[in-house]
């Protein structure tokens, strides 16, 4: 502040106070608008990449990610086919070669595992931690599984699916059969679903309890090898037993069911394609501690 010769008084400091508020504020105000053009060139780049992610989703042949460590992924077209899991397992390597693929299942996710038949041996394909447990049984115990709603979609709303990947295994294909576990599920589920009872409940009537398959003998003695359908938790304690059905049968049963269900998965099995293949099934791996995720 300064006093001139009239007697007034000048003040300095008021118009640079000024300045500095109006450089502060159109600072502020451009970076207001360098944020709001940002944001708009990023919705506008977001929008089609969230629209083709969906786009791919839906048809399910997205095999990729456009962002991320999946996009370098490989889709996986058989390479691996025919080939013995006790062999390939134990090659330098495998796993970083799995690591490379896509999963074959759902075909978004990394590979980790490479899905095997325990019955046949032969490897199935390359998939992920998360499809490699889907197809497990909600429960299963030394010989007998527990048949819940996991089975549903497998056997009904992705069946065509699953059924193609559980055919990889050269051993099922040529025979025309899955796996002793899951044989033992579709025979509960699907063949004797018409025998489960069915209980009152608010809304109609309800099936009775769960559902679980026992057998005894094994896939190496088909002759003497019997499936037990049963029902668990029973309101009532009753309908224990709803059938017995020996192995041969069920298999009989499941080639019917399959030419009817996945034309395209039958027309490519048969005994036609038994050469090469071992004269005898190997035993089921009895899953003991829980922490095995490729029983089958």
């Amino acid at each position: 502040m300064e006093q001139t010769r009239d007697g007034t008084r000048r003040t300095w400091w008021l118009p640079r106070t000024v300045v500095r508020l109006l450089d502060a504020a159109e600072h502020t105000e451009t970076q207001w608008a360098q944020a709001a053009r940002t944001r708009q060139a990023s919705a506008a780049v977001t929008e089609p990449l969230s629209r083709a992610r969906q786009a791919r989703a839906a048809d399910g042949r997205q095999t990729t990610s456009p962002e991320g460590p999946t996009a370098s992924l490989r889709p996986y077209n058989g390479e691996l086919e025919g080939q013995l899991y006790s062999v390939l397992s134990r090659k330098p390597g495998t796993s970083r070669r799995v690591a490379g693929w896509a999963c074959a299942v759902c075909r978004t996710a990394p590979a980790t595992v490479l899905d095997h038949c325990h019955e046949h041996g032969y490897v199935r394909a390359p998939v992920c931690q998360s499809c490699n447990t889907q197809e497990r049984p909600d429960h299963r115990y030394s010989n007998d599984i527990r048949v819940a709603n996991r089975y549903t979609r497998l056997f009904h709303t992705d069946t065509d699916h699953w059924l193609r990947h559980w055919h990889r295994c050269p051993g099922c294909r040529a025979r025309t059969t899955l796996p002793l576990p899951h044989l033992a599920a579709w025979t509960a589920h699907t063949a004797c679903r018409s025998l489960r009872p069915t209980h009152r409940a608010p809304r109609g009537r309800k099936p009775c309890g769960v559902l679980r398959v026992s057998w005894t003998g094994s896939q190496n003695a088909p002759r003497s090898c019997l499936l037990t359908v049963q029902v668990d938790f029973c309101p009532s304690g009753e309908h224990r037993v709803l059938a017995q059905i020996p192995y041969r049968e069920s298999a009989e049963r499941f080639r019917a069911w399959l030419a009817e269900t996945a034309p395209a998965v039958a027309a490519a099995a048969g005994p036609d394609r038994l050469n090469g293949l071992p004269a005898q099934f190997r035993p089921i791996i009895a899953d003991t501690s829980g922490e095995d995720l490729e029983l089958f």
